[in-house]
């Protein structure tokens, strides 16, 4: 047996740090003598340790590394796809403060020494591509585009359909309405987001953003009047080199790239900020009764809520989906993942995860949006 002093150097780690893990749980000793309450520690404990040390050194948060090390003990492939799946998560949220950072620097600058940031190179290697997808010899032809699919389904259980979606060269949206005038809520936000307009060859991300928060603005005016009522909304603009994103609520956007299966929104309920906080085991969320009341909606209060806004850098190859949570909430995203990356083309994607949905009792509308980036 080790000490708390000789293990916690032998692991990297300090001793409150070994005493934090232990009141989380993460690595409780091995043995705690009765009379003194001193620590000792097994030799076998090490390499969990400097697990944890490693997944803390790159930024992990605390719920997600006690996710990873639970995996690693029965399932390494799985905590190895978490840390993937974890990491491409941050190069995802980098780039969005990078395009961001780059946004403002070209408004302060001033208009006479402005850069289309929209021009970079996209993060494979392939340059000169701007935001309309084209590529410099090609005359402001496309290079890609986004081939897309739409599903909605009421499911077994309710009796109507309060969610809406939208799938266009451009926009991808889906709400989730509720209450009595639910179906019109999420039909209104949807409908607000289709007056965006395609981003032109020139656009910045920063612009794209303001346009996209503006709208969500209308979103929610569109929204008033409806008692009792209100909706979620996750949208997208594509430029062609990249997608910006605003989200408001429950619903979800994912990214597939190269077998990574990637959440990019936060859901805005009490059960994820429990999770946050380091006050709820994630595994246990997905049980609570209250895992749907929602900390922001769209619903015409007297102040519209502040969406959750991003930009994400498209590959080739990339495969999207914008769900409600009659899909996210019922299937494990495993299994979502799975439905994605099965080889077909976004029609019969969407149709797999409407059917999934339905094998796991369909006990709530879907709305589903899948958008390939394909060569034009």
């Amino acid at each position: 047996m080790l000490t708390i002093g000789d293990f916690a150097r032998a692991s990297r780690l300090s001793a409150k740090a070994l005493r934090r893990y232990d009141e989380l749980g993460l690595l409780p000793p091995a043995r705690v003598d009765p009379f003194t309450g001193y620590r000792y520690y097994a030799e076998e404990q090490l390499e969990r340790a400097r697990l944890i040390a490693w997944l803390r050194g790159i930024g992990m948060p605390l719920a997600e590394v006690g996710r990873v090390c639970a995996l690693y003990a029965s399932d390494a492939a799985g905590a190895a796809r978490a840390i993937r799946g974890y990491w491409a998560r941050v190069e995802s949220e980098t780039a969005a403060r990078r395009d961001l950072a780059a946004s403002l620097v070209d408004r302060l600058r001033g208009p006479t020494e402005m850069t289309d940031e929209m021009t970079d190179g996209m993060a494979d290697g392939t340059a000169d591509e701007t935001a309309e997808g084209t590529s410099g010899g090609t005359a402001g032809r496309p290079a890609f585009v986004l081939r897309t699919a739409v599903r909605l389904d009421r499911g077994l259980v309710r009796a109507a359909q309060q969610d809406a979606a939208h799938a266009g060269p451009h926009l991808l949206a889906v709400a989730d309405g509720y209450g009595p005038e639910g179906a019109r809520a999420a039909l209104a936000a949807v409908g607000a987001l289709e007056a965006v307009p395609p981003p032109a060859p020139s656009a910045r991300a920063g612009d794209v953003l303001n346009a996209l928060e503006d709208a969500v603005r209308a979103a929610d005016g569109a929204v008033s009047g409806l008692a009792e009522s209100g909706t979620t909304l996750t949208a997208a603009v594509w430029t062609g080199g990249r997608l910006a994103l605003a989200h408001v609520g429950d619903s979800r956007a994912y990214l597939l790239r190269d077998g990574a299966f990637v959440r990019l929104t936060r859901d805005h309920t009490v059960v994820q900020a429990l999770v946050d906080a380091g006050e709820l085991d994630p595994a246990e969320a997905a049980d609570r009764p209250d895992r749907a009341l929602l900390l922001k909606a769209l619903d015409g209060g007297d102040a519209a809520p502040e969406p959750e806004l991003g930009v994400h850098e498209t590959r080739p190859g990339d495969r999207y989906l914008l769900c409600t949570d009659g899909l996210s909430a019922v299937a494990p995203a495993d299994a979502i993942r799975r439905a994605l990356a099965a080889g077909v083309g976004p029609e019969e994607a969407a149709e797999a995860l409407v059917a999934l949905a339905r094998e796991r009792g369909g006990p709530d509308n879907v709305a589903c949006v899948v958008a390939d980036v394909v060569p034009a």
